[in-house]
């Protein structure tokens, strides 16, 4: 058992824990008493995981076969370590005690006063105050249907805020080591929660299915630890790095009592979540308002796809703005749905446009085909990024360029096919499992012959799209925009750029 835990431990951290020793050091000099909450009753604190609750904790984890965990860093989080010299004081400590024994009253967290936490809320409100209308303003659009999953899977609705720490609610973040969407799902979480990603689809991107893994995995964690502190602490290090925090405590069940013994990112991740509950739960008393939303949820539905289609052409022929398109549909991930039979992939509209859609439909997939018969390079075939493929290594490959090009790690690699050194033979065979498809030379970008001679330079302005641009310049098309200037996406579409305009 002993052996097995080891392995599983080692497996589910992806960060290298501190040093032992480092560890002890931190707890002699800091003390408990300093990262105990000072409002909790002092036979609260000394409230311990037995040996039989550790070894259930450790059949539980071996049960639910965690392969990986979501910790990375992030922008968001601040670890009031960092926080150096006074802090301003944006509310006076006696209010902040108050304010949060009336949300701790109603939630099952943890939500009670600490220095640390007071640190890090004062420091949200003074140096990030001006990005929470905009934050807001997406809240408005996605905690409904957070919520509803939330509740649906019998999981505090607070746990909302818990995407706010991981995205800021941005659909296509894709942190330093690969975690992506709203949930920040590393690549083999996603897939054991049933979230394919194909040379088209992330489905880590889709706000409602990662919604619902992001749920399934919550359910889990606090399957294993019975306390939601603790499950929150696990969705971010791993429920390894948190087991391990939890023995080297002592058997601690309080997450402030097992904080110094956390990765430190993790440290800090936690009173970010909390710090983010407060700030929105007494926005107004901050003096804190959302932006107007583009858009709600419930006014939005989907309708199925019969062909692959562009977010351009269906923004020619109906008239919606592509950027508007690329915020309803983020999972696509070149801004293209494709049509694959079985898959059901669906284009998500406001609903105020469904009509619209239906009525122009097979003009939309008309000029699809327009722009297929066009199209110099075809576009890149459908491929499933979770299937194994079988590599022949030829002159001049090495490890790394193998692993950039299908979008994974040189350790992978080694791993899948059992190397124990980087040296390969040209003719070898390797099995990888793709992230991303590789696309052959000869269909590189580079390809594209641009037209010579006359031309003209739009300076792109705030809110142009490809469509509205096009429109400026009778008989040229987005396709050949695009191809001009090299641009296989809306989303690398930003002001200032210089785009070149061919005249026939």
């Amino acid at each position: 058992m002993k052996k097995l835990l080891t392995l599983l431990l080692f497996t589910t951290s992806i960060i290298a824990q501190q040093p032992v020793d480092s560890l002890l050091v931190a707890k002699d000099s800091v003390g408990v008493g300093f990262i105990v909450n000072d409002s909790i009753n002092p036979t609260q604190t000394q409230e311990l995981f037995s040996t039989a609750d550790l070894k259930m904790i450790d059949s539980l984890l071996v049960e639910e076969k965690f392969n990986s965990s979501l910790f990375d860093s992030i922008q968001y989080v601040i670890n009031d370590k960092d926080i150096l010299g006074n802090t301003t004081t944006i509310l006076t400590t006696e209010l902040l005690k108050k304010r949060l024994h009336d949300l701790n009253v109603k939630t099952p967290f943890l939500l009670e006063y600490n220095p640390a936490l007071e640190k890090v809320i004062n420091s949200y409100l003074k140096y990030r105050k001006k990005y929470y209308p905009a934050l807001m303003a997406r809240a408005k659009y996605y905690f409904p249907m957070f919520e509803q999953y939330l509740d649906q899977y019998d999981i505090p609705l607070e746990m909302k805020y818990l995407a706010i720490v991981e995205s800021a609610l941005r659909p296509d973040a894709r942190s330093r080591v690969g975690a992506t969407g709203l949930w920040q799902f590393m690549y083999g979480t996603g897939i054991q929660f049933d979230l394919k990603v194909n040379s088209y689809v992330d489905e880590r991107q889709d706000p409602v299915k990662a919604t619902i893994a992001a749920c399934k995995y919550l359910s889990q964690l606090y399957k294993i630890f019975d306390d939601w502190d603790l499950a929150l602490a696990a969705y971010n290090s791993g429920p390894g790095n948190v087991t391990k925090a939890i023995k080297r405590s002592g058997g601690y069940k309080n997450y402030w009592n097992i904080r110094p013994f956390l990765p430190r990112e993790t440290a800090g991740y936690v009173p970010a979540f909390y710090a983010t509950m407060y700030i929105f739960e007494y926005a107004d008393k901050h003096n804190l308002y959302p932006e107007a939303p583009k858009i709600f949820h419930f006014e939005t539905d989907t309708i199925r796809v019969k062909r692959t289609v562009s977010f351009d052409q269906i923004s020619e022929k109906t008239g919606i703005d592509t950027e508007l398109l690329s915020f309803l549909n983020p999972a696509y991930k070149l801004d293209i749905i494709p049509y694959v039979k079985e898959k059901n992939y669906a284009v998500r509209l406001p609903r105020r446009d469904m009509m619209n859609f239906l009525e122009k439909e097979e003009e939309i997939y008309i000029l699809a085909n327009e722009d297929d018969a066009k199209r110099e390079k075809p576009l890149p075939k459908y491929f499933e990024m979770d299937k194994r493929i079988r590599y022949k290594v030829r002159s001049g490959d090495f490890l790394g360029k193998i692993a950039n090009r299908f979008g994974v790690r040189v350790s992978d690699i080694k791993q899948w096919n059992g190397l124990r050194t980087h040296h390969l033979k040209v003719g070898q065979r390797l099995s990888i499992y793709p992230k991303k498809m590789a696309i052959p030379k000869e269909v590189s970008k580079k390809e594209y012959k641009v037209p010579t001679g006359k031309h003209e330079v739009y300076v792109v302005k705030e809110g142009d799209s490809l469509w509205t641009i096009s429109k400026k310049y009778p008989s040229v098309s987005v396709e050949e925009i695009k191809k001009w200037n090299n641009i296989w996406s809306v989303k690398s579409l930003k002001p200032g750029m210089k785009l070149k305009i061919f005249k026939s």
